[in-house]
């Protein structure tokens, strides 16, 4: 701290907000140089810098469930390459994608890159991108029933990626093989690699430019100043204990999972400890550790000061209790997938409703509380094998000053729909609707979003598609007197015939037929007269 103070405040914030952009064009790096169009059309990833510590530092405004899970990933990475008696060396760049080791799911692939003065480690430099395909039993990777980890495709422990800046071919190779689309996956493996060089590359600059000693200061003092500038904001919100739960649905749709949780709020920090909740289930809902962490993370980050800079520091008012075995800390190897997109918005769901009698004017109505995943893939006309994934938006939840926003990607997800020209230029697929579904929004005094209405036809070949969604049986939760939303639906029309779908399911596809996906609404707040 005595080294931070001699640190000039305008020479901290040029710093500061120099490794934010520098996070910000990480991701530029990342987009403009991947093949598949869930990067670089739904910008499906997310950059950020570290110190030497592993401490998180700066980050992109890209994806809430990939950015909080990154520091608690990079850590248990470190921790398992010491473990294995190794250590990060100049030149070296690791991939890993273990949802026990780097926090989210098979598909998300992480990148990290150390970042080295000389022989002296200053920092990393890390991306996670969605990967659409990486092995497993259906196309996708993202298997709706999927009982364990190993049947939802290739598990990389942390591996060497480069030796000596010198990309390892075997490693490319062994992604490529496990894939349905090898040349996407490769060319998002170096997209990956270009936006880490990027990161190191300024870090470097601010180093020369200020020298080290002065960088490290600056780094304490930024963030010791997240943490004053959240406590101030928590200590804001009306202390006490809070008790929530909220239910999630099974295969069948009943809703038999329970997420419960007790938020104490208390002397400028928050504690939340999810005893209680159901323990982990065999089918992939279960989410790890650090998507947990994202959801909890997240919603604090959203109801205090959106201008604090998101740092390590942020996270030092927030204590976590989450039983080890449970559906939000599962034991290896139950099966993760769909608790990355679907479990981690409904615990951003359960987080926000314990903050809602402590900070009544900031907490909204449930959002759709759902990413409406679709994951499709097969073979087309000439034998070539595809994949196509895509999250789809939903109703937000009434404000307490506003209506929701209807048809948007609410809470944990942060990325884009696919344009309609990209799906249509790469995938033997044609789309047939894309419009809001009105009327699904909550009543209230501010009624809920509107969700939509995304439906499109396979042209040729056969193949198979996941569905995995929630509030399929029960719509999401007004509040204050607000009505629910609507439930989400699923359909397939196969030979004329319009069938309903559950909320999670696989289906074999064959040319003609068409997927149509309903998202829900958010729900309402205040009465609605």
């Amino acid at each position: 701290m005595i080294a931070a103070a001699r640190v000039d405040p305008i020479t901290v914030e040029v710093i500061k907000n120099s490794l934010v952009y520098a996070s910000e064009e990480m991701g530029i790096a990342v987009r403009n140089s991947a093949y598949s169009p869930n990067i670089k059309d739904r910008l499906d990833h997310s950059c950020a810098i570290f110190d030497a510590q592993a401490r998180l530092i700066a980050q992109a405004e890209h994806i809430p469930v990939h950015l909080g899970s990154l520091p608690w990933g990079l850590r248990a990475t470190l921790a398992t390459i010491d473990g294995m008696g190794l250590q990060m060396a100049p030149g070296d760049m690791w991939v890993v994608n273990d949802p026990y080791i780097s926090g989210t799911h098979l598909n998300d692939v992480t990148v990290i890159r150390p970042i080295f003065v000389g022989e002296r480690l200053v920092g990393y430099s890390a991306s996670k991108a969605h990967h659409t395909d990486v092995g497993g039993a259906v196309p996708g990777s993202m298997s709706a029933d999927a009982e364990e980890l190993f049947g939802e495709g290739l598990v990389i422990a942390p591996l060497r990626l480069m030796r000596g800046d010198v990309v390892q071919p075997e490693i490319i190779a062994l992604v490529r093989s496990n894939s349905r689309n090898p040349h996407a996956r490769s060319g998002d493996l170096k997209a990956q690699i270009a936006g880490s060089i990027t990161g190191e590359r300024r870090v470097l600059a601010l180093i020369e430019s200020y020298g080290l000693e002065t960088y490290e200061s600056a780094l304490e003092r930024i963030l010791d100043e997240s943490e004053r500038a959240l406590r101030a904001q928590l200590a804001s919100f009306r202390p006490g204990r809070y008790e929530v739960e909220e239910a999630m649905e099974d295969l069948e749709g009943n809703a038999s999972v329970w997420i419960r949780l007790a938020l104490t709020i208390a002397d400028g920090g928050v504690t939340l400890d999810y005893t209680g909740t159901s323990p982990q289930v065999n089918f992939p809902i279960n989410a790890v550790y650090g998507v947990t962490l994202s959801g909890i993370y997240y919603v604090v980050r959203a109801l205090t000061d959106p201008t604090i800079p998101m740092n390590d520091g942020c996270f030092r008012p927030i204590t976590v209790h989450i039983p080890e075995g449970s559906l939000l800390n599962p034991r290896r190897p139950a099966s993760v997938s769909g608790g990355n997109v679907e479990t981690s918005q409904r615990n951003a769901d359960t987080v926000l409703r314990a903050f809602a009698d402590a900070a009544p004017e900031r907490v909204p109505a449930s959002s759709g509380g759902t990413m409406s995943n679709v994951i499709v893939g097969g073979v087309d006309a000439n034998g070539e094998a595809w994949t196509f994934y895509e999250t789809n938006g939903c109703g937000m939840g009434a404000r307490p000053n506003a209506d929701g926003i209807d048809g948007i990607q609410a809470h944990m997800t942060n990325t884009l729909n696919t344009p309609i020209e990209a799906m249509e230029h790469y995938l033997p697929i044609r789309v047939t609707r894309y419009e809001f579904a009105e009327g699904t929004g909550g009543a209230g005094k501010y009624r809920g979003g509107f969700g939509l209405v995304r439906s499109w036809k396979m042209l040729e070949g056969s193949g198979r598609a996941s569905l995995i969604a929630e509030h399929h049986t029960f719509g999401p939760g007004g509040l204050r007197g607000g009505a629910n939303g609507a439930p989400g639906e699923h359909y397939i029309v196969h030979d004329g015939e319009r069938k309903k779908l559950p909320g999670k399911i696989n289906v074999p596809m064959s040319a003609g037929d068409e997927i149509i996906v309903q998202s829900p609404g958010g729900g309402g707040w205040g009465p609605p007269e």
